[in-house]
């Protein structure tokens, strides 16, 4: 039997993507590509917005072509928000919610056995026990490694759903986090990347363990690698909780921080809890430890109410903050959310006309951003080959892609790297002996 999988979204569906792979190899399956004939197809899907609803229905319809006959399961964000529609969509026979995904193997031999369609949903409020899917041994990447740490958020902006699809903010045990972490640096990994859907809220629910502190006891294990964060939510750290995770050398030198707007009064209308001036009190806590700690965002556009200077003032934000890359956004109205129901929703073209304005910005801030770093000497880890050019391409500590001669032999391995100049999308480099 074989078995396909295609994720969308975020970081955690890869995790948990990563996880359901494993389950089913160890239920005698073989795994091939998301684009060949398979037995089963499993789609883990998303839902934060209306063309991720769009991409999700897609490719369940596009395994149906790929083998009629096949069990197609949909798990997930749009699963668990719109169920019976993802039901409705031909040849789909089981569909479990983002809680569920634990089940989904089971689900799959259950209908091999009965061939009746199931859907297995709980309501959000019910979405309170971290379900763990088993310690993940390996990953598509073989040099740089997801680790889950938590699920769920309760930061309820006005805008988003995943609150409701992922339910209330639940943690995963420190002892499982390390068993998985300390197993995947012995299998060789050099990358431990923490993601969860608001990683920030680690622990949260206790109070007796944060991120910080989890941080400090991955840097306690054995071996050769670094620990990188996925994102960071200024909806919930400040400026001195910041500073509490600038001590751990293993900890990258880069952080994801979402800002949404540069406008106050936008921030105020998403509910986002904090202001443009709290967010740059991080950014200059960051700079004045290192002038170059590379700081991504996210930034929409066309938010409801969303004057011509609210859109400067997100420009202006780019600029400030001196963010090494922006994802742009256009506001997409989620069913549920206050949003959705506010007056002065943006029209289309207006919001295409911005996204193409901050994405124009975006790029000469990050040229900018490079140039800073020109000269310096930054740790990068080479993750693969470029075929074209035969050059090693990887990481820095601050995010940056660095492209050095040498090909295939320093892949997976730690060098220093004199950054040179702009090259593709970062910088080309040299490795200092």
């Amino acid at each position: 039997m074989k078995a396909a999988f295609h994720t969308l979204g975020c970081k955690v569906n890869q995790y948990e993507t990563e996880s359901l792979r494993e389950q089913f190899r160890r239920g005698g399956y073989q795994i091939v590509d998301e684009n060949d004939f398979a037995d089963v197809y499993v789609i883990n899907t998303c839902t934060v917005t209306n063309l991720a609803d769009r991409k999700s229905r897609q490719f369940i319809r596009r395994a149906r072509k790929i083998n009629p006959e096949a069990v197609v399961a949909v798990t997930g964000c749009y699963a668990q928000m719109n169920p019976e529609e993802a039901a409705s969509i031909e040849g789909v026979q089981i569909v479990t919610g983002t809680d569920e995904k634990h089940i989904l193997f089971e689900r799959v031999q259950e209908y091999l056995k009965v061939r009746k369609p199931s859907v297995t949903i709980k309501n959000y409020d019910e979405l309170t026990q971290y379900e763990d899917l088993g310690i993940i041994e390996a990953m598509d990447s073989r040099s740089r490694a997801f680790v889950k740490i938590q699920e769920g958020c309760n930061r309820f902006c006005s805008y988003c759903v995943i609150p409701y699809a992922r339910g209330s903010v639940r943690s995963r045990r420190a002892e499982e986090i390390l068993d998985e972490a300390e197993g995947l640096i012995s299998s060789g990994y050099r990358e431990i990347v923490l993601t969860g859907i608001n990683t920030a809220l680690y622990g949260a629910e206790t109070g007796t363990l944060g991120i910080a502190d989890l941080i400090g006891q991955l840097s306690e294990l054995p071996g050769d690698f670094r620990i990188r964060l996925s994102s960071l939510e200024p909806t919930v750290i400040d400026a001195d909780y910041v500073r509490k995770l600038l001590p751990y050398d293993r900890l990258c030198h880069h952080l994801h921080l979402s800002i949404q707007s540069g406008s106050d009064r936008i921030l105020k209308s998403m509910d986002r809890g904090y202001g443009r001036e709290k967010y740059l009190d991080i950014v200059r806590t960051l700079r004045e430890f290192d002038p170059c700690y590379g700081i991504t965002t996210d930034i929409i556009v066309g938010f409801p109410g969303e004057t011509e200077e609210d859109f400067r003032d997100s420009l202006r934000i780019v600029e400030q903050a001196g963010f090494l890359r922006v994802h742009a956004f256009k506001y997409s109205p989620r069913e549920g959310t206050p949003a959705a129901k506010m007056n002065g929703q943006i029209p289309g073209t207006v919001k295409q006309e911005r996204v193409r304005a901050l994405i124009e910005a975006a790029g000469r801030q990050e040229e900018q951003f490079l140039q800073t770093c020109r000269g310096q000497v930054r740790k990068a880890l080479f993750e693969k080959t470029e075929p074209e050019t035969q050059m090693a391409c990887g990481y820095t500590d601050n995010y940056i892609p660095v492209y050095v001669p040498g090909g295939d032999n320093l892949f997976n391995q730690f060098y220093d790297v004199k950054l040179l100049k702009i090259y593709r999308d970062g910088m080309l480099g040299e490795i200092v002996r």
